[in-house]
């Protein structure tokens, strides 16, 4: 057969047409498959049966949020999907149908009427959970940095920025979960009832983030750490001794490499930049004469440069944050949440944020850091004070920072109208501003301060002191890791220096301070007085359950009590430098009429007699009353 040229050419064109839209078809479906992705999915899963049947699912990923979402399941609606000015992400509400059952729903991506991406979402059963912590517990705080190293293979990791340094006060020092696993046992025989850590969430930033508080994913233990599996153990391993385990979270900021950070979901989720600083004045949300200026620099002002202030009046920002307490929660079975700088974020979000939680689950206790000097700001942010007006805060805790900062000068002054043990008596006068006193965490130092070894001057007179008042007053006390062998460190040398390794938590550490052999006396005499006292308030309920009772300062001494209607113990405290005191107990027959004797539960001394009582100078007893 033979062609005209003309015919070859019109069919070498009409091929060519066809060639060209077949080129064109492959390379439109090749770019159009890579044009979509999903990186990430937060919450990653989510469970039936809460109490609130909304969610929000966060998802993240190249031009996502150009799509159009559908999902066909009878475990979930669609309800709505949000999208930013960021084209790479979506926002999708669903609403977790009543009886829906544990399983998998298919979420699909639509562009141009084709599914561009699939994802498949997990809901899993609900496990119902009824516990908080209270006043009967003694709280162990742990920078899990510096505690004990269980893994030395995951002390660096090839994802992370920072490696590790012992040698180096203000560098990762290795310290993981699998450590503090391994010394539960000690927590747990030194009579402590439940552990809180600084956050172990990944922190990936170049330097001085070993804290924890400069968080740069909220779904993800840090691998220097562990793994979340890791820490959902930790938690079992927890409460298979009766310990509670508290989590440490941050909503104010986060660390400046969070993957959010980096690519933003919408101009508004940050409230201004590195150059706008907060005053650090707690004072101002409780202010009622504050100017906007004071506030806005408060509640909007960067922590410091390398943690962006978080804008939680984003609406998506605070479904997300409120979603993620909720999600460790439920999925490390979480006995409470301590939340980092309490009066920084905006204080209505915060209460928001406490009555959702609390409504997902009635006992869980919510302590709010609220560094603040005096009584009533303090009092200003627990739930229902008499101080805080209008606002409810929905927390059952907050800091006891004004008794931290009495029990930090007690001790080192003489006495007069109001100094000496004159600073005890007027916090604890001041409890009725309170909601409920007894709920209040108190501490005599923590991860951001002076060692109170060093605050006393290294007097262990002193420092018994501090330490019986602590594990007797009023309040739910927390130890941090080392007190109990009174470790010292001044703040002003810088963080590192008030954060040490624990002795003997590294394996090629020259001292193992974990058993009393390791120990040296000094560190002896103090553990052996923590855990007994810690030990036998567990069992007492005048204790942990006892209403106080205080008297007005006397010649450099200082009585209360802890009682109930069956049960009473008396607590001396004399501050004399050079003498002893004999007291007369007439001025304290209200108590003491119903009880006939009693135990100096420090010496295990029986007292026959409740008609006077001589106690050395600088040194408290503890007295068991009894019938």
């Amino acid at each position: 057969m033979t062609y005209k040229i003309s015919e070859i050419n019109a069919k070498t064109k009409q091929f060519a047409k066809k060639a060209i839209v077949l080129l064109l078809i492959f390379v439109s479906n090749s770019a159009f498959s890579q044009e979509f992705e999903i990186n990430r999915v937060e919450p990653p899963n989510w469970w039936v049966g809460m109490n609130n049947s909304e969610l929000q699912i966060m998802v993240y990923g190249k031009n996502i949020g150009n799509t159009i979402v559908e999902i066909k399941s009878d475990k979930v609606r669609l309800v709505k999907t949000h999208t930013t000015d960021n084209p790479n992400y979506i926002f999708i509400d669903i609403k977790v149908l009543y009886g829906a059952k544990s399983g998998f729903f298919q979420i699909n991506f639509i562009d141009k009427y084709r599914i561009v991406q699939k994802y498949k979402y997990e809901l899993k059963e609900r496990k119902n959970r009824e516990r908080g912590f209270s006043q009967e517990d003694v709280v162990y705080l742990i920078m899990p940095d510096r505690f004990a190293n269980g893994i030395r293979e995951n002390d660096n990791s090839d994802l992370m920025l920072e490696k590790a340094d012992r040698n180096n006060p203000n560098g990762r020092h290795g310290g993981d979960i699998q450590g503090i696993i391994n010394k539960l046992d000690y927590v747990s025989g030194l009579g402590m009832t439940a552990l809180w850590l600084n956050p172990v969430l990944e922190n990936n930033m170049p330097e001085y983030s070993y804290h924890g508080y400069s968080i740069t994913d909220f779904y993800k233990v840090d691998p220097r750490h562990g793994s979340n599996e890791d820490y959902k153990r930790l938690s079992q391993e927890c409460h298979k001794r009766d310990l509670k385990l508290i989590m440490d979270m941050i909503f104010n900021h986060c660390g400046s490499n969070h993957w959010f950070i980096k690519d933003l979901p919408s101009k508004d989720w940050l409230n201004n930049d590195a150059s706008f600083n907060t005053n650090y004045r707690g004072s101002v949300v409780a202010d009622p004469h504050t100017s906007e200026y004071d506030k806005n620099k408060m509640t909007a002002g960067w922590f410091v440069s390398t943690m962006p202030d978080l804008n939680q009046h984003n609406p998506l920002l605070a479904k997300y944050l409120i979603q993620n307490s909720i999600w460790w929660v439920q999925y490390a079975d979480l006995d409470g949440i301590r939340m980092d700088t309490q009066p920084y974020p905006y204080k209505d979000f915060m209460a928001t944020w406490a009555k959702t939680v609390r409504t997902e689950y009635p006992n869980i206790t919510l302590l709010g850091e609220t560094w603040l000097q005096k009584v009533p700001f303090t009092a200003y942010f627990q739930s229902k004070s008499p101080v805080s007006g209008d606002y409810d805060s929905h927390l059952n805790s907050v800091t006891d920072f004004p008794l931290y900062y009495a029990l930090n000068q007690a001790f080192n002054e003489n006495e007069t109208w109001t100094d000496g043990l004159f600073k005890l008596y007027y916090v604890f006068a001041q409890d009725f501003l309170y909601a409920d006193a007894s709920q209040i965490v108190t501490f005599v130092d923590n991860h951001d301060l002076n060692r109170y070894f060093t605050a006393v001057g290294e007097d262990m007179n002193k420092y018994k002191m501090g330490l019986a008042v602590l594990l007797t007053a009023r309040g739910i006390p927390v130890f941090y890791y080392a007190d109990e062998i009174a470790m010292a460190g001044n703040e002003h040398d810088g963080h590192g220096f008030i954060r040490k390794d624990f002795p003997g938590g590294w394996g090629n550490d020259s001292t193992y301070s974990f058993v009393s052999q390791g120990r040296n006396a000094l560190q002896n005499e103090t553990y052996n007085f923590v855990s007994k006292i810690a030990n036998w308030r567990k069992t007492n309920d005048a204790i942990t359950k006892g209403k106080f009772l205080h008297f007005i300062p006397e010649n450099n001494t200082y009585v209360y009590f802890r009682y109930t209607e069956n049960s009473a113990v008396m607590v001396i405290l004399n501050n004399n430098n050079d003498e002893e005191r004999t007291i007369d107990l007439t001025r304290f027959q209200e108590i003491l009429k119903k009880y006939k004797s009693g135990k100096n539960i420090i010496t295990d001394e029986k007292i026959d007699k409740l008609d006077k009582i001589t106690i050395n100078k600088k040194s408290v007893m503890i007295i068991e009353l009894e019938k």
